[in-house]
């Protein structure tokens, strides 16, 4: 039995025999022609082109259905290039004067264009080499007669395990069939984990080794909660697992009960659960889940999911969407966190060194205020529809703060020349993510409406531990006691200017921290709406009382592992039922069983 560690994106526990999908299923030689072939290779290639384009098209309303437009919108791109003219060019150009077939030219051509891609500074265009192999693998597969893996057509039920899925694998996927998903590249932001996340598939991405670890038909567990996978367990191990799997079942059943019910603590303490959304569609989901209203609207898709940039009519259409379909509950829109990990092809930045700690999220907006104001413009028209927050992300300087502020006074005056209606006491707030602001939060707070903190940048930044790298996941914990002072000074000086102080990120979504949150002062958490039914059950079952006392041992203690333990052996004790596949429930269930 082995155990394999990598990154959690989709929660869940599922055990299931392995299909190992190879990058190779189509390798293609070199293959001549004789010239008076060549008329009948290109017509055979402008019709696999053809076939193909229609299959993508179709692949994209299909996904758009399922999962929202938004993520189907991942296939514009597949599309604009299969019918890009210069690319055609370069194919009918390798068969008429190369004498090349048509499998091969098209072998020969992407290979090339790819390497483009692979070798690119930029990490945003080295993650579309993807795209650009599922393209030729579309075509390869068309012009040779080879039968693709048909994902959607699975006769029994699997755990896929791949070097990484392309999006049309990833969204033909049928959820009664693939149980789990594991890959070795990947991260937080990936298309995988993307659309795994959307149709609730416990996923697990940058598991190091795991294709040569795996072969086709071994057992293998998934656990999207801790990010781990387990190669040919043992009978006990596969038979404890089978039980969380079902439990997990039973138990969001019954939890989803609970949708209607308060998020109060037993002596008489609300406690607001907001939700954390990418995409519009995913309102319907927050609100099932008991979501009382959108904390953070990540709205970077816009720009992720499309080969150009969006219009302000295309912002103020996602917008309008979101705030009618929460019908009166409130939204906070954040603006604009590209950079980093999240780059858009058509925004030709510049390659930096370390770009987390470079030009992006509202730096890259205060040096881009064309971009930045086309944004503003569509959250402000869309601010009259319904109860409209706007939060400034990674803000790390008062004067950053007061450039943001003043590029939205800029935008108003522009919308009052025009006479177009906005609200003019909307709400304008800030997270705070880097130690710079944590450190002097009353100084924020006197010149906005609320903080919201951003606990997995916070910790990201505070602990110098990069989120999305495996090799140092064991360091990256909201349990370090230099985090849980941040949110606290953060708290206190909320409290101290009667200002709202929220927490949003992982770190809320955590039954782990939900006592000592509490406890330290918060009453407001936003978190991804699978997790919130969880957090409510456990918040209905404490007192605050209980979580104030949590929360003044864990700030005596010096050392984060021994501060989890504690969080966690306290939350058990008051809420006995949770379900993630941790050693003591595991045991526990043995002696049951």
């Amino acid at each position: 039995m082995d155990i394999l560690q990598g990154i959690g994106v989709s929660s869940g526990v599922a055990v299931a025999k392995a299909l190992v999908i190879s990058d190779d299923q189509l390798r293609i030689g070199s293959q001549s022609i004789d010239p008076s072939e060549t008329e009948a290779e290109r017509q055979k290639l402008l019709l696999a082109i053809s076939a193909s384009s229609e299959e993508i098209r179709d692949l994209r309303d299909q996904t758009s259905r399922r999962v929202g437009r938004e993520t189907g919108a991942i296939f514009d791109f597949h599309i604009g290039l299969l019918n890009d003219p210069e690319l055609i060019r370069t194919f009918v150009g390798l068969i008429n004067n190369n004498h090349f077939s048509a499998e091969y030219a098209v072998y020969r051509a992407l290979r090339d264009y790819g390497k483009i891609f692979t070798d690119h500074a930029d990490a945003y265009f080295r993650d579309r080499i993807k795209d650009i192999y599922d393209i030729e693998r579309r075509l390869l597969s068309k012009l040779t007669g080879a039968e693709r893996l048909r994902i959607g057509e699975l006769a029994e039920p699997v755990v896929l395990v791949a070097s990484d899925l392309t999006p049309s694998q990833t969204a033909s996927l049928d959820k009664t069939m693939v149980r789990g998903i594991a890959v070795e590249s990947g991260g937080k932001t990936s298309h995988t984990a993307i659309i795994a996340n959307s149709l609730g598939i416990p996923a697990v991405v940058g598991v190091e080794g795991i294709i040569r670890e795996v072969r086709t038909g071994d057992t293998i567990i998934v656990n999207g909660h801790e990010g781990r996978v387990i190669v040919d367990p043992d009978a006990q191990t596969i038979a404890e697992n089978r039980f969380l799997e079902q439990r997990q079942i039973r138990h969001t059943t019954e939890l989803d009960r609970l949708r209607d019910q308060p998020a109060r603590t037993k002596d008489g303490v609300d406690i607001t659960l907001l939700g954390n959304i990418e995409f519009p569609h995913e309102v319907e989901s927050a609100l099932t889940k008991g979501a009382m209203g959108i904390g953070l609207y990540r709205t970077e898709f816009l720009y992720l999911g499309s080969d150009k940039p969006p219009t302000e009519d295309d912002h103020y259409a996602a917008y309008a969407e979101v705030i009618r379909r929460l019908a009166g509950k409130p939204v906070i829109i954040r603006t604009l966190d590209l950079g980093a990990d999240k780059y858009s092809a058509h925004m030709n930045l510049p390659v930096e060194a370390n770009p987390f700690l470079g030009c992006r999220s509202i730096r890259l907006c205060l040096a881009s205020q064309d971009m930045f104001k086309v944004q503003l413009r569509a959250i402000l028209r869309a601010s009259v529809l319904g109860d409209v927050r706007l939060m400034f992300p990674m803000i790390s300087s008062m004067l950053e703060l007061r450039q943001a502020k003043y590029v939205l006074k800029d935008t108003m005056e522009d919308l009052d020349e025009e006479g177009i209606p906005y609200n003019r006491y909307l709400r304008v707030g800030m997270m705070v993510e880097v130690p710079s602001t944590a450190l002097l939060p009353k100084t924020y707070l006197r010149e906005t409406d609320f903080l919201s903190i951003g606990s997995n940048d916070l910790i990201q930044y505070t602990l110098a531990v990069d989120r999305g790298n495996q090799r140092v996941a064991s360091l990256f914990t909201g349990a370090h006691p230099a985090v849980i002072h941040l949110i606290r000074r953060v708290q206190r000086a909320g409290k101290s200017e009667v200002k709202n102080v929220s927490l949003c990120g992982e770190m809320g979504g955590d039954p782990d921290f939900t006592m000592l949150l509490l406890g330290l002062g918060l009453r407001t958490l936003s978190i991804t709406p699978n997790n919130i039914p969880e957090i409510k059950q456990l918040i209905r079952e404490i007192t605050l009382k209980q979580a104030e006392k949590v929360a003044r041992k864990a700030l005596k203690m010096e050392h984060a592992q021994l501060t989890l333990n504690f969080l966690h052996d306290e939350m058990r004790r008051y809420h006995p039922d949770f379900y993630r596949a941790d050693v003591s429930t595991l045991a526990h269930h043995s002696e049951e069983a």
